[in-house]
């Protein structure tokens, strides 16, 4: 298997931003930037987002960077993510708040946020076999996978921290595999969440969903 050109400079551009990257950290994708895209839309000036599972840093960083007046707090459980965030965001010059947490965990002493964006872990672990070998060999598992038998075991949690540190109206912003479309809206539902949308991205697949409180 090829390594990662990206892994190889050391560097991945992301929303026009050139960004850090390493073996141990997720290499951004163009269909999250499309994730960016839609918080950007609605997010008003002076927003407080919370980004979970940030890895290089990437969508807290252009989210810091594109909307005037934003507050971002990025937390991930991976040492090594939050070294290169902390990089990324030392070296562009982004008001983001770099912070160690659990996304399985309550997160709730993080505060109240009017927009919380992740792309968390979302493939199950037997997928493994179709996908590229530079991905497997290189890319951080725990970035990428999860067990078959709870694979929405992230957006449960996250979706669960948002009932308690959304603020009335606040929104939801997940990526998410193309299969889960219909589960995760179920499950938002069954939470409470409101005006849930299922979109599909540039290349046609269920990618992103999200939802009020």
């Amino acid at each position: 298997a090829a390594r990662p050109v990206q892994y190889v400079l050391g560097t991945a551009e992301f929303c026009g931003l050139q960004l850090s990257v390493r073996e141990g950290v997720l290499i951004p994708r163009p269909e999250t930037e499309e994730l960016v895209e839609r918080v950007v839309g609605v997010a008003d000036c002076g927003a407080r987002i919370l980004d979970v599972g940030t890895g290089s840093g990437a969508i807290a960083i252009s989210l810091a960077k594109m909307v005037e007046g934003t507050e971002v707090t990025a937390v991930d459980i991976s040492e090594q993510a939050l070294q290169v965030a902390l990089e990324n965001v030392a070296r562009i010059g982004a008001n983001v708040t770099v912070v160690k947490a659990d996304a399985l965990g309550d997160m709730s002493h993080l505060g109240l946020f009017d927009i919380i964006v992740s792309n968390p872990p979302y493939i199950p672990q037997s997928d493994i076999a179709a996908m590229h070998a530079n991905v497997v060999d290189y890319e951080p598992h725990t970035a990428l996978f999860v067990a078959d038998d709870d694979a929405l075991c992230f957006y449960r949690s996250i979706a669960q921290n948002g009932v308690k540190m959304l603020r009335t109206g606040g929104a939801l912003y997940f990526e998410i595999y193309e299969q889960f479309g219909k589960q995760i809206r179920q499950m938002l539902e069954q939470m409470g969440y409101n005006d849930i949308v299922v979109a599909k991205d540039i290349f046609g697949k269920e990618r992103m969903v999200w939802s009020r409180r």
